[in-house]
């Protein structure tokens, strides 16, 4: 059945209301739970900032713990504290012992593989003082960064504080020699009396027949350390007495206490080496001992050797010199001499000089000592000899020298002193004597006899003989008749004597006339 299309619609039930909602506040949690959170935050950041700035703990090896503190010792870079000592224990074998250190964040870049640690104690040593602060801080670990990219965190601390650490600018050189000397550690090097460096180290070598030296020289007089730069013992005072004559040398007044090392360079000249072989002893001939020309020293004797020749065994000593004809070119006063010849002309000048008679001979320098060196003088009376080219170095002739010579003819004249026969003349000279002893008594007997017996009968004869000698001055005087008759004499004599040689004359020209007679005049 339809409704009605104006009918009103049917009544809609009530909508219920729903009941009332009590809405209740939330309660937030206390804020002093929020301060240990915050505390522990705090302390986790702490703890982790900690490990990530925390630096490195090395370990370095000493020989003994003098002066290091556990707790108190500091690692020192450039007075700067970077790390503490944390441990101090002994090693295994109980020779040394090992510190433990810790270290700061930005020391790491330190920990080369060669870097070298010490202990900075008070030390006095070639002149230099180091380490006074420590006599109130007390000691500390020092370190001198080494250059290698490798790292390390274990380390052989030095018993020594180096004198010279890396960051030092100067160059390090290794020098050999016989013996150490007064060098210590700490030396002083000096160059022209100044002092540029110190020894670093030294050490016997490896089989024990010298001595290794380093030293370093500082910037920037290591420039002055070149091939031709020598190194001596500047130790203390250096008195020499030898064919030079007495020579005193000092350094400094450390270098007199404590030694020093000096060098130089040489200068720059050309040497020329010969080799001379002398008839005589060598003994007080010595390496370095001068060779002089007329006084000019010009050279230095280089070795003095022994030399084996085969075949009959002979020994020889050939003595090895340089000369620098420089040395001599310098003195010419008008610079006329040239600065140098080719090798060819400098032979032709040695051979022209040992031709005109220049030879080498031992002289003595020094008559306390003993001591000889080489001299170049000209001997023209010597025997004609020449330069050996052919050996290497070349030979140069020699002579005996002036001592030698003397020697040698003292020696000659004991060995004939020597064989004569000194015991039988002795015998008869004693002979002699008694017979002259014998003699002269009989002279004093016969001198009494003629005193006594013969001395009246001398004196009548003495007057009969000046009785005669007046008679013959009567007889000879220039008035008496036998010097008239005596002049006439010889007048006769001498006309003689005058046809005499006439008639020889004549005979000499006509020989004929012995037989034949003079032929009479016109015929």
């Amino acid at each position: 059945m339809s409704r009605p299309a104006d009918a009103a619609p049917p009544a809609q039930p009530p909508t219920p209301v729903p009941p009332p909602v009590t809405v209740r506040a939330r309660r937030l949690p206390s804020m002093i739970w929020l301060v240990p959170l915050v505390a522990a935050l705090i302390g986790l950041w702490l703890v982790a900032y900690d490990w990530i700035e925390q630096g490195p703990i090395i370990t370095i090896e000493f020989a003994t713990a003098e002066g290091i503190e556990l707790g108190k010792t500091k690692i020192r870079y450039k007075e700067v504290d970077i790390g503490d000592v944390k441990s101090i224990v002994l090693t295994d074998d109980r020779r040394g012992v090992i510190v433990a250190a810790q270290l700061i964040k930005s020391a790491r870049d330190l920990l080369a593989s060669d870097s070298r640690f010490f202990v900075v104690r008070p030390r006095i040593s070639g002149g230099t003082v180091s380490g006074l602060n420590t006599l109130l801080s007390g000691a500390y670990i020092g370190i001198d960064p080494g250059t290698s990219k490798e790292t390390s965190k274990t380390f052989v601390g030095l018993e020594k504080p180096p004198i010279v650490t890396g960051d030092v600018p100067g160059r390090e050189f290794k020098l050999h020699g016989d013996e150490i000397g007064s060098l210590d550690y700490g030396t002083p090097v000096y160059y022209r009396h100044v002092n540029v460096g110190h020894v670093t180290r030294y050490a016997l070598n490896s089989k024990g027949s010298g001595v290794d030296v380093d030293i370093f020289v500082d910037a920037p007089y290591d420039r002055f350390v070149t091939a031709n730069s020598r190194f001596w013992h500047a130790s203390g005072v250096d008195l020499s007495l030898d064919s030079n004559g007495v020579r005193l040398t000092t350094e400094s007044l450390v270098a007199m206490v404590e030694g020093g090392v000096a060098f130089q360079d040489l200068p720059d000249q050309r040497g020329e080496r010969f080799v001379m072989y002398f008839p005589e002893s060598l003994r007080g001939l010595n390496v370095g001992a001068p060779v002089d020309f007329h006084g000019i020293v010009i050279g230095e004797v280089l070795s003095v050797d022994v030399e084996y020749l085969g075949g009959g065994g002979v020994i020889r000593f050939p003595v090895q010199i340089e000369v620098y004809p420089d040395r001599l070119r310098s003195r010419v006063h008008d610079g006329s001499a040239p600065r140098g010849f080719a090798a060819a002309v400098n032979r032709q000048i040695v051979d022209r000089l040992v031709a005109h008679g220049m030879r080498g001979e031992l002289k003595t320098g020094n008559l306390l000592t003993g001591q000889l060196y080489v001299a170049l003088d000209f001997h023209p009376d010597d025997v004609h000899a020449t330069v050996d080219w052919n050996r290497d170095p070349p030979v140069v002739p020699t002579i005996a020298g002036s001592l030698t010579r003397i020697q040698d003819t003292i020696g000659r004249f004991a060995d004939k002193l020597d064989r004569v026969p000194v015991e039988k003349l002795s015998a008869q000279l004693s002979q002699a004597l008694e017979s002259l002893d014998a003699t002269m008594k009989t002279s004093r007997d016969l001198i009494g006899h003629l005193d006594s017996d013969l001395a009246p009968q001398a004196t009548r004869t003495l007057k009969q003989a000046e009785a005669a000698l007046q008679s013959a001055n009567a007889v000879l005087a220039q008035d008496a008749p036998l010097q008239h008759d005596l002049q006439a004499a010889m007048q006769q004599v001498a006309q003689s004597a005058r046809a005499l040689a006439v008639l020889a004359d004549y005979l000499e020209r006509h020989p004929e006339a012995l037989l034949r007679g003079k032929p009479e005049p016109g015929k």
